[in-house]
């Protein structure tokens, strides 16, 4: 006797559900194990954030957490666009933070009122020494240059996107990440000669330089958080996208590079 498929809407929050469970295992953040359940000791949140904030916000978690006692942070990082679809499905979590507010205003339906954390800009990657001698956008439309962007639907290729058609360069890159740090690692590994990512993640990288873009050519990338209502710790989680506004919070970000809001 044949058994009747489960409905397709079952389908893909069960898929939903092990993709968190998949992406959190390896990213559990600021100490312990990972989970989306309260702890002994108190309220466990998830955060879903963008992959250009990887490094601060393990450092900021742990603020976090020696701030308010009985709360720990988990947050899994990807591409804003892969983790709107996270929440789109229904994926266990309390908060979210993109990279950019086309994103989040997307999901106006899934979260509370976002508020901008931080800001961010673009530049120029290139391996160590800049090899190549990369000087500017214009150089990017070299065609023995090997550039590697971000896919045009992630927050960081849309900005990249937008930057080079104002300057009316045409760049025919070599490959198209799903995320910035796809992108920074293409260069460090020495596959791309240069790409585009945030000023943040090249700091953070140590492994590569990178050539600035003048304001007037460059974009500028707003990171907007918000609570989602599905949470089961919805005081909780305003207090933490709340507190990333806080001084502290702030001076963690900065001192990452990230501009004030």
């Amino acid at each position: 006797m044949l058994l009747s498929r489960p409905p397709a809407s079952t389908r893909r929050r069960a898929a939903a559900a092990l993709l968190v469970v998949g992406l959190l295992t390896p990213l559990a953040a600021c100490g312990g194990d990972g989970g989306a359940e309260d702890t002994a000791s108190g309220t466990h949140l998830t955060v879903l954030a963008a992959s250009s904030l990887t490094d601060v916000f393990k450092e900021a978690g742990a603020a976090y957490e020696k701030e308010h006692p009985g709360t720990k942070v988990t947050f899994s990082f990807a591409g804003s666009q892969e983790l709107a679809a996270q929440v789109e499905q229904g994926a266990p979590a309390d908060a979210l933070v993109t990279a950019d507010t086309k994103t989040m205003d997307g999901l106006k339906a899934d979260t509370g009122t976002p508020v901008v954390i931080a800001k961010n800009r673009l530049v120029i990657a290139t391996g160590k020494g800049n090899p190549e001698k990369v000087r500017n956008l214009k150089d990017l439309a070299d065609p023995e240059l090997k550039v590697v962007l971000a896919a045009p639907e992630v927050p960081v290729g849309r900005y990249s996107e937008q930057i080079l058609d104002a300057q009316r360069i045409t760049v025919k890159p070599v490959s198209q990440e799903p995320n910035v740090r796809a992108v920074l690692s293409k260069v460090e590994l020495g596959e791309a000669d240069a790409g585009l990512v945030y000023k943040t993640d090249v700091a953070a990288a140590g492994k590569v330089d990178s050539v600035d873009i003048p304001d007037a050519q460059n974009a500028v990338a707003s990171y907007p958080a918000a609570t989602l209502r599905t949470s089961e710790h919805g005081a909780a989680a305003e207090a933490f996208v709340t507190w990333l506004s806080s001084p502290e919070a702030q001076k963690i970000l900065t001192g990452a590079g990230f501009q004030q809001p």
